[in-house]
């Protein structure tokens, strides 16, 4: 069926069905009463609060989330909005298309509402495999530093349907886009459409890595202005050159060299525009210093490019120069994200729990000479074996989490079988796991919680678990 293509448009006639009751999945039905459209909540499990407050509102929470719920619903489905965390190969969304039912997400029924004031937010949007939080906040910082009224909003913080209905409204939407909320993506059409990075995660839910790849693809279709891609990722460039974009839309990039003609980049200590100035052929105008963005945290690879694609954004929202460099200096990186949290005696402790695959993992295990390494969790689907063998030789030791650790225990013994293995106990995991790395370090080495993995074999998400790092790492006395 067709959906109405406006906040005004004829809701109150339809039924829906909402999968999933977390964040997302309630600001879906509360938007949806809010238009008038019957709507029952389905899913396994939900916090209780979120139960109470879908009864307070009209709506109805059924706990279950197998395909014979459609049938209590008390009413046909027009269509459903599929929470994220529910795969296409899903048995309720399998039962779902199969009904002939259509399955949206929460951003394209987001995208529909998007005239609910006169003011209308541009959109833009952020995907890749990592970076996509500290890029999207940095954007957001740096068009709240020019003036303009803006959120970060999607896989982060806020809802986006919250970010819809706030009262007064934004200039811009910053978008940050999984590859779950993509694969469910409709025709919407982004002003500013970026994709930083790619490397193999999801491989459970996508099925393989070109499902993975297309899924993020999609980002670019129908970009109105500019779709940004990464220099040093040649399936960005890829998908950018395969994307279907609106008549006048331009592809830049941003790089860690030297930008070429219609790209940002780092030329010495600076980072410089060529690709949003009338000479850019000839001329590079100065957007910072990487002393500015060392301000934030050290100048890894990953933050450098973070930086340069915010930038690049901002850029191509108008936002002066010297606007962006305030905002870097200022920034600050949202926790649990390389972040340090201090000593005990001369052992380094580093909270990178949501390093959540091997691409992010790799960034902090690079970013060290000597490491004791907590990992393990749900891999996702996704090879270890590769990063283990490239970062082996910097390794005082690992001590393994959560549900894979038979796999990752037999892959460092048949590669590095002098190191020292050590499994977390299950009743305290995180506490006897830095416990375990703090004994195995020596002076000058970093523990370093970069899992590698999902968290939600163990802990609630990777917050709770760089959380309770943080704790264990605190009653041994680092400051």
């Amino acid at each position: 069926m067709m959906l109405p293509d406006s906040w005004h448009g004829s809701w109150p006639n339809l039924k829906a069905v909402v999968v999933g009751l977390g964040k997302s999945g309630f600001s879906v039905v509360d938007t949806l009463v809010e238009l008038g459209v019957e709507t029952a909540v389905v899913g396994k499990t939900a916090k209780p609060e979120l139960v109470d407050l879908v009864g307070l509102i009209g709506s109805k929470f059924l706990a279950s989330e197998s395909p014979e719920v459609l049938s209590k619903l008390g009413f046909q489905p027009d269509f459903a909005v599929v929470s994220p965390g529910f795969s296409p190969s899903h048995p309720l969304v399998r039962e779902l298309e199969e009904k002939g039912i259509l399955v949206i997400g929460d951003i394209e029924l987001a995208w529909r509402l998007r005239d609910k004031h006169d003011k209308v937010a541009e959109w833009i949007g952020v995907t890749g495999t990592n970076g996509k939080t500290t890029t999207s906040e940095m954007t957001q910082a740096m068009l709240l530093e020019s003036g303009k009224t803006a959120i970060a909003c999607g896989n982060i913080g806020v809802p986006i349907l919250d970010a819809i209905r706030d009262p007064v409204g934004f200039d811009y939407l910053v978008v940050e886009l999984s590859s779950f909320q993509l694969h469910y993506l409709g025709q919407i059409s982004l002003n500013v459409a970026a994709f930083l990075n790619i490397a193999e995660d999801h491989l459970d839910w996508h099925g393989d890595f070109d499902s993975y790849w297309g899924a993020k693809a999609k980002i670019y279709q129908n970009a109105a202005n500019v779709i940004v891609f990464n220099e040093q990722d040649s399936k960005t460039l890829e998908a950018a050159q395969q994307a279907e974009v609106a008549v006048g839309c331009r592809a830049v990039s941003f790089s860690l060299g030297a930008p070429a003609m219609s790209s940002v980049g780092y030329v010495e200590e600076f980072l410089v525009d060529r690709a949003f100035l009338s000479d850019r052929a000839n001329t590079a105008l100065e957007v910072c210093e990487i002393a500015d963005i060392e301000q934030i945290s050290s100048a890894s690879s990953h933050l450098l490019a973070n930086a340069a694609a915010a930038a690049t954004i901002a850029r191509a929202c108008g936002v002066e120069p010297i606007y962006v460099k305030q905002a870097l200096r200022s920034f600050q990186l949202a926790p649990h994200r390389a972040q340090f949290l201090g000593q005990v005696g001369q052992v380094r402790f580093v909270n990178d729990s949501k390093a959540t695959n091997a691409h992010a993992a790799e960034a902090s295990l690079g970013a060290s000479e000597s490491v004791v390494w907590i990992l393990g969790g749900l891999l996702k689907g996704v090879n270890p074996e590769p990063l283990i063998i490239r970062h082996g030789a910097k390794l005082r030791g690992v001590v393994l989490l959560g549900a894979e650790t038979e796999l990752l225990e037999g892959l460092f013994s048949e590669h590095l079988p002098a190191l020292p293995v050590v499994l977390a106990a299950k009743n305290d995991p995180m506490g006897s796991a830095v416990q375990s790395a703090f004994e195995i370090s020596k002076p000058g080495d970093t523990v370093l919680l970069a899992p590698m993995a999902a968290s939600m074999d163990q802990f609630l998400d990777y917050a709770e678990r760089g959380d309770k790092f943080v704790e264990a790492a605190r009653k041994l006395g680092v400051k």
